[in-house]
């Protein structure tokens, strides 16, 4: 068994689970037509949706190294991060991804997507979140405690 205090017991690889899930859906939507029309509109939003998100995941990831620790959910913590985009999130990345998610969603012009957005969310939430957390309060406690007193999960 992993030792939580050593590593988050972490069960997909997160960008994984969202890129299963938009090719999955690409695929569907290339034999089982669930679209809707890519607008102009439509087509600025999804690429604002991607660059945002893209965005929020660099900061994220600057805010982290900065703080010398780690990006890799199968590696360990080791300082608790709060600030940069972390001070409204806990899990900023897992949050741009999602935000890029549908960004895509907008630019493919598929409902699949959405189809397929619970699944992502529950893999999400509990193979890979859920271990995280577990970690987080293995190796930081009281302060893990805090922060997740002060800052939403999501948002």
């Amino acid at each position: 068994m992993i030792d939580p205090i050593q590593r988050p017991r972490t069960l997909a690889p997160p960008p994984l689970v969202y890129a299963v899930g938009l090719i999955a859906s690409w695929w569907l939507e290339h034999r089982f037509p669930l679209g809707f029309g890519v607008t102009p509109l439509l087509h600025i939003l999804g690429w604002a949706g991607v660059g945002l998100g893209g965005a929020l995941m660099l900061w994220a990831v600057f805010t982290i190294w900065r703080h010398r620790t780690t990006v890799n959910p199968y590696k360990g913590a080791s300082e608790l991060v709060t600030s940069g985009p972390f001070a409204f999130s806990r899990n900023p990345i897992y949050l741009a991804d999602v935000v890029i998610y549908l960004g895509v969603m907008l630019l493919i012009g598929s409902f699949w997507p959405l189809v397929f957005a619970p699944l992502v969310w529950v893999i999400m939430r509990y193979g890979v979140i859920a271990h995280e957390e577990v970690h987080l309060h293995a190796k930081f406690g009281a302060s893990y405690n805090d922060y997740c007193a002060r800052v939403r999960r999501w948002i």
